[in-house]
């Protein structure tokens, strides 16, 4: 859905058809139903790289704080992870956009930890690193309920 990848994929392209849907009549679009239904964690792969975003929705950032961006998102978080290695190596990296928050391009690995309801502890290991952790985050939720309810004032009232 997004990535900064220089290869021309489609997630390359502000009208990615997974986050806009099909052209014109716009069904069938994906990151509205991860609003909607206040999706925590969106993994993505088929990119030859390693990408984690802040927590986002149409190329907004919301994060849940300037020093805890992962705690209580008012978006979900997106991580492309698809640096397992193939023969093609790795997808080259274009400019780091404000909503980008940490790539590589190691080969290696992600491990997701459900710890419990509310925490998810995510990591990206490097083999070309020889199993060096290269990226971490927690990602922490205290309620789940739809993002929007967390971002209109109005709304906040109605969390139960």
């Amino acid at each position: 859905m997004y990535c900064t990848n220089k290869d021309g994929d489609d997630c390359t392209f502000s009208t990615t058809l997974t986050r806009v849907g099909l052209p014109l009549v716009h069904t069938y679009a994906m990151e509205f139903l991860l609003d909607k239904y206040g999706v925590d964690l969106a993994i993505w792969a088929h990119e030859h790289s390693y990408e984690r975003l802040w927590p986002m929705y149409n190329y907004t950032v919301l994060n849940g704080s300037n020093t805890h961006p992962y705690t209580n998102p008012r978006g979900p978080v997106h991580i492309t992870t698809g640096s397992a290695g193939c023969k093609e190596r790795i997808d080259a990296f274009g400019d780091k956009p404000y909503w980008s928050a940490f790539r590589s391009s190691d080969y290696g690995y992600s491990r997701l930890h459900a710890i419990n309801k509310t925490h998810l502890h995510w990591e990206q290991v490097s083999d070309d690193q020889d199993g060096k952790i290269v990226d971490s985050i927690w990602l922490v939720k205290d309620k789940h309920v739809p993002y929007q309810l967390l971002r209109e004032p109005e709304a906040k009232n109605n969390i139960k």
